[in-house]
């Protein structure tokens, strides 16, 4: 979906990136090691370095988005970090049940006080629990928030077993983003 939206972007004279975080995909350092703060700082060099004009964010990115405040914002659902961390529990405690094991909210936050926990397939330390729970996107000055199924048609793509694309969603998040960053001067 992003890829696809940053290939119209691009046939359409707009060049954009999309980095990886500390802990994701090729990166040398632990996930588990990682926090929103980290993450943040790393948004914020990245855009430095690239020289970025515009910040575009979805669901969770929008939590990380804010260390270069002066650029204009785009920001397609974005989420609450609780909402995102309820969502990961839930989903841990049920994969749980059906392994025959018994675990509860309380005891995974308990856990994570002192250690990592496995998450939605990853390992997530306690800095990155503490902080996804305490923390909500931030007001930027130049903000435009794009809400699915209103502003921008498509599904919950994030939500689903397994993953898939919807073009229709790509190419209007695309058609959104060049008439946004041409609107604040992109």
């Amino acid at each position: 979906m992003l890829v696809q939206a940053m290939r119209g972007l691009a046939e359409r004279g707009t060049g954009s990136f999309l980095i990886d975080l500390p802990g994701c995909n090729e990166s040398l350092v632990a996930l588990e090691n990682q926090s929103l703060s980290t993450w943040r700082k790393a948004v914020s060099a990245a855009a430095t370095q690239l020289g970025a004009t515009h910040i575009a964010s979805l669901r969770g990115g929008a939590l990380v988005d804010d260390g270069t405040p002066d650029l204009p914002h785009w920001r397609l659902a974005p989420a609450k970090g609780s909402s995102l961390l309820k969502t990961m529990i839930r989903t841990r405690i049920a994969g749980d049940k059906e392994a025959g094991k018994t675990t509860s909210e309380a005891a995974l936050i308990e856990a994570a006080k002192t250690g990592p926990i496995e998450l939605a397939g990853n390992m997530l330390g306690p800095a990155m629990v503490e902080e996804l729970a305490s923390t909500e996107p931030a007001e930027v000055a130049q903000l435009a928030v794009r809400a699915l199924g209103q502003d921008i048609a498509g599904s919950t793509l994030w939500l689903r077993a397994e993953p898939q694309d919807d073009p229709a969603m790509s190419d209007a998040i695309t058609a959104d983003l060049h008439l946004w960053s041409a609107s604040c001067g992109g």
